[in-house]
């Protein structure tokens, strides 16, 4: 196919798309960060365009080895080893990224460089629509330059890597992968397989699938928190007080409840085909894919207590039966690029994506609520040429969802968000070692909903409200290369974000997060200055990178409790207030002793934010201080690591929340390449939480009831040929 042909092609089919290019990856040790891959060839990171990373914020990269030992079935509870990265682990069937402190809407995940188009942004019970299994690499982008990926994206984007629509043809003709997991403390079974085959010589097929079951896991220490069975003490003693013996006990069980997370097992598939045509003008790919879970969601067991009183009163039964999430999305996806070359522009690139999403939340057996979504995603970027050390990109994104959730637990009215985006990215090199970067976009949304309750009263009014937003944003950076392999930078930027619909029309029940959750359809838009200073780089074995930043936030929203109850669930209430947000994180690593094929490395992770309200209180679910410190030794084709993490006991708490105890786990690794030099093949044995430690993870809004995982002895295998 002709360069003209191919360009024709691409047109006729593009919605707004974003690219999202990459060179062939290694696929050999792999590493969590930029300071351990960026040593001869640097890392491609494909979001957004560039081959280095040189614009305005660091990466981080998981892939290979790394990747298979730390997989999870969600992407949040997969990414925690990585500097300023936490996970909001509302149970193991749901979890997301918290980046720097931020989660929720504040933090996009993409998937090869579109959103998820799930509504796991819009209530921490809700999963992410992506299996880890099915990722390349995944790559965490920090800083400004993540205004690319829309302006909601302050605390940074997560984008996961797959291949479903090939970008290269297979070497032999064909391309096999294959990984397989059993993880002890939830009895994990998991399995994923992908093949790549060159049909002919510009067109490749690829297909994928992917298993996991795990049963409830197995926790160290107590299930309930310190606070909790407190409760459930007292109200032991209360029941005994007036004569109810088998309340009592039951109270007093559920306090000492220790072993198994009851309902909190999972299981997931996922499968999809992916097609592409490929040659020197470009390429054009498209795939579909399927992604179905079924998940446990427990209860605070306060609220459930609180559900059975009211039950009888209202008719309406709450917690008749263990609640579950069925989920179950459609996705197809679209990528193309054109090779212009030899003017101003370089390439153009699109990627578009739709999305037919839907999950139901079980009381028992019985359908409590139904969450349908229907969304369409894409970006059109033009990249310029490289000029004299003057390139950049400059593209449109576009978006649309549908809303509706069915049921006597809808907590958020049917709505549609529309948003569509302009945005520039460029990078100027003025010699000597000095460079300018800068990124604006401009961002047009629009939430309606024809049935907003206005007040929370049963007779409260319903009303139809459509709110439009207009959002500039823009960052600014200047570089400095201190050295061959040593950078030093500071960033200033400026953001602004329309609420979401779910801050704007919340106001309803939500049993899977056991409570009643009230938004506010007057919020204004979220605006935040922001600064960061780093440097990274490698000098002799040692690498690193570090950073410090901070955020100033005008109107801020965020979602907090009340201490008021409704319909026997706690109030969770969106407010806005000036906040403030101030952080450091940092890697180092280095090669302590080599003879040989023998080596003996190290490194350290360690990250802290501090975020505090205008009132001087703190913003809620913040995570606190993380050091992680790590000893690696390989030897010809074996590897091992030894890590000791320690986190801190957050005591800087919001209204109504409950301090968090530090926890300190230790985690080993050993990993045996049997065959080949590229290392593609590989055993690894793990044991995380090797002392058995009961550990709860601060950001998470049912860490009270949620406790993580305990001893876990883990075997993966990985193939690739």
């Amino acid at each position: 196919m002709s360069r003209t042909a191919l360009l024709l092609a691409t047109s006729i089919l593009a919605v707004p798309a974003v690219a999202q290019t990459a060179q062939h990856q290694e696929r050999d040790r792999g590493s969590t960060s930029v300071v351990h891959a960026q040593d001869d060839q640097g890392i491609v990171v494909t979001a957004p365009y560039v081959a280095d990373l040189d614009l305005l914020a660091g990466s981080s990269v998981v892939t290979g080895d790394v990747l298979v030992r730390d997989v999870r079935g969600q992407i949040g509870d997969t990414l925690t080893r990585v500097p300023g990265v936490s996970a909001t682990s509302f149970t193991p069937g749901a979890s997301r990224p918290v980046l720097r402190g931020f989660q929720g809407e504040r933090v996009r995940v993409l998937s090869d460089g579109l959103g998820t188009l799930d509504v796991s942004n819009t209530s921490t019970d809700h999963a992410v629509s992506i299996d880890p299994l099915t990722a390349e690499r995944i790559e965490v982008l920090r800083g400004p330059a993540v205004l690319l990926f829309g302006s909601q994206a302050i605390g940074g984007a997560v984008n996961v890597i797959d291949r479903r629509i090939p970008r290269a043809l297979p070497e032999n003709g064909f391309h096999i992968d294959a990984v397989g997991t059993y993880g002890s403390a939830a009895d994990e079974r998991s399995g994923g397989a992908a093949l790549d085959v060159a049909l002919t010589p510009q067109i490749v097929l690829h297909v994928d699938g992917t298993y996991r079951k795990t049963d409830d896991v197995r926790v160290g220490g107590f299930v309930l928190s310190r606070d909790l069975r407190a409760d459930q003490l007292h109200r032991a003693e209360h029941e005994l007080e007036e004569g109810h013996a088998e309340e009592a006990a039951e109270a007093t069980a559920l306090a000492n409840q220790r072993g198994r997370l009851p309902n909190s097992g999972t299981r997931t598939y996922t499968a999809g085909a992916g097609i592409s045509l490929i040659n020197d003008g470009g390429s054009l790919g498209f795939s579909v894919g399927y992604y179905d879970t079924n998940y446990g969601v427990p209860v605070r067991p306060s609220a459930a207590h609180g559900h059975e009183e009211e039950a009888g009163e209202e008719g309406h039964e709450h917690g008749e039966g263990p609640v579950t999430i069925g989920l179950k999305q459609w996705r197809a996806d679209l990528r193309g690029e054109v090779n212009v070359g030899g003017g101003f522009l370089d390439t153009i690139r699109l990627r578009a994506g739709f999305s037919d999403y839907q999950h139901i939340e079980f009381e028992g057996d019985e359908v409590g609520t139904t969450f349908f979504s229907q969304g369409l995603e894409g970006r059109l970027e033009l990249v310029q040429a490289d000029r004299n050390g003057w390139r950049g990109v400059t593209g449109f994104q576009g978006f649309t969802r549908k809303f509706e959730a069915i049921g006597a637990e809808a907590f958020v009215p049917p709505n549609q968000t529309a948003q569509y985006g302009l945005f520039t990215l460029q990078e100027l090199k003025l010699g000597g070692g000095l460079g300018l970067e800068g990124a604006m976009r401009y961002e047009h949304t629009t939430a309606s909903s024809n049935a907003v309750r206005l007040g929370v009263a049963e007779d409260a009014a319903v009303a139809r409200v459509a709110r439009t937003f207009d959002a500039f944003s823009g960052a600014l950076g200047v570089s400095y290369e201190v050295g061959p392999r040593v950078k030093i930078g500071i960033n200033a930027s400026r953001a602004v974000r329309a609420p979401s619909a779910e801050e704007l029309f919340s106001n309803g029940p939500h049993v899977a997060t056991s409570a009643y959750e009230v938004g506010d359809p007057t919020f204004r838009t979220e605006k935040s200055w922001g600064g960061e200073v780093y440097a990274r780089g490698a000098v002799g074995s040692l690498k690193f990178q570090i950073a410090g930043y901070a955020n100033w936030f005008d109107d801020y929203i965020y979602e907090t409790e009340t201490g008021l109850e409704l319909d026997g669930l706690p109030v969770f209430q969106y407010r806005q207030a000036d906040a403030r947000y101030i952080g450091v994180e940092g890697e180092l690593s280095a090669t302590l002793y080599h003879r040989g094929d023998f080596t003996v490395g190290g490194s350290v992770v360690a990250d802290y934010v501090r975020a505090t309200l205008e009132d001087s209180s703190a913003v809620p679910r913040i995570p606190p201080l993380r050091v992680l410190g790590g000893l690696d030794v390989s030897k010809g084709a074996f590897g091992g690591r030894v890590e000791v993490e320690h986190v801190t006991r957050q005591s800087r708490i919001a209204a109504f929340e409950t301090a968090t105890p530090a926890f300190t786990m230790v985690n080993a690794s050993l990993t045996w390449h049997p065959v080949g030099e590229r290392r593609e093949t590989a055993i690894i044995l793990s044991a995380n939480n090797l002392f058995d430690v009961e550990a709860r993870r601060h950001a998470s809004f049912t860490k009270d009831f949620v406790p993580l995982a305990g001893r876990d002895i883990r075997v993966a295998a990985r193939l690739s040929f």
